[in-house]
């Protein structure tokens, strides 16, 4: 007796649909999701990338590639979110307007070429998070065949290693904004900064990592493997002139390791369930 594999179902579940468009950032998740519609459902999918002020240096050109080694045919459109005054202002529900600008240009791009389905990556451990984005993709039907399939991250880049997707174990790469607090303003100049702190300690050889942005004060938040680098005193301070020279007047570097979401932590279960 057959038991049908995580890949056969996920490939079942978006092949179903019929054509689609996927929300395609070039992150593991929603390249599993692109990789798996590009077999399922072949010059019926295209994959998608938003690009504006948010999106970090190189990651546009990382998805060209990823999409390329996929087998998927791929576009961006450039979505406008800052023009929001919800995002703007960057309340906890900040990602419910940010997808929601995602959502409405795909949603446009699917009925005026024909395709049946909007998709996302995201994964079923999101849900465990606070992401307003998934009320915004509720509203307007969008599909989240990962979520659906209850595959969690684990599973996710063990799938996509089976696929040989390139970004299998590429770091989670949210965007820019994502490095504010809750309340701080969020703008062109500062998404500009924290993108020249990130991408100076990149070229330091540095790959899990960000820089919380605190005003004058630029926060620095290293994977625990990379964290014991600057236990050098000369590693220390190479890290301090990079994030300085893109405009910080004051640098910390975080004992803790790195932990993705923490700027959520303070959210209380209630709000979440909201």
């Amino acid at each position: 007796m057959h038991t049908t594999t995580p890949l056969e179902a996920l490939t079942e579940r978006i092949g179903a649909v019929g054509s689609a468009v996927v929300a395609f950032s070039g992150g593991v998740d929603s390249s599993l999701v692109a990789a798996v519609a590009a077999r399922a459902l072949g010059p019926r999918a295209l994959a998608v990338t938003a690009v504006s002020s948010a999106l970090a240096t190189g990651e546009l050109e990382e998805a060209r590639a990823v999409a390329a080694s996929v087998g998927i045919a791929h576009e961006v459109v450039d979505t406008a979110e800052l023009a929001r005054e919800g995002y703007r202002r960057n309340d906890r529900f900040r990602c419910y307007h940010c997808k929601s600008e995602l959502y409405d240009r795909l949603d446009e791009l699917a009925v005026r070429r024909g395709y049946a389905a909007v998709l996302s990556g995201a994964n079923a451990d999101d849900v465990g998070d606070w992401r307003p984005g998934l009320r915004a993709a509720a509203e307007r039907g969008v599909r989240h065949p990962l979520l659906e399939a209850g595959l969690g991250k684990e599973a996710v880049r063990a799938l996509a290693r089976d696929l040989a997707v390139p970004t299998a174990e590429k770091p989670a790469s949210p965007c820019l904004a994502s490095r504010l607090p809750y309340g701080t303003a969020v703008s062109v100049p500062v998404l500009a900064q924290v993108d020249r702190a990130e991408l100076a300690l990149k070229r330091l050889g540095y790959r899990v990592l960000r820089v919380r942005h605190h005003g004058l004060l630029g926060r620095v938040q290293l994977a625990a493997e990379e964290l014991v680098r600057v236990g050098d005193p000369g590693e220390r301070a190479a890290v301090v002139a990079a994030v300085r020279a893109a405009g910080y007047d004051q640098v910390e570097i975080d004992e803790q390791p790195f932990r993705s979401g923490s700027l959520n932590l303070p959210i209380t279960p209630v709000e979440r369930s909201r």
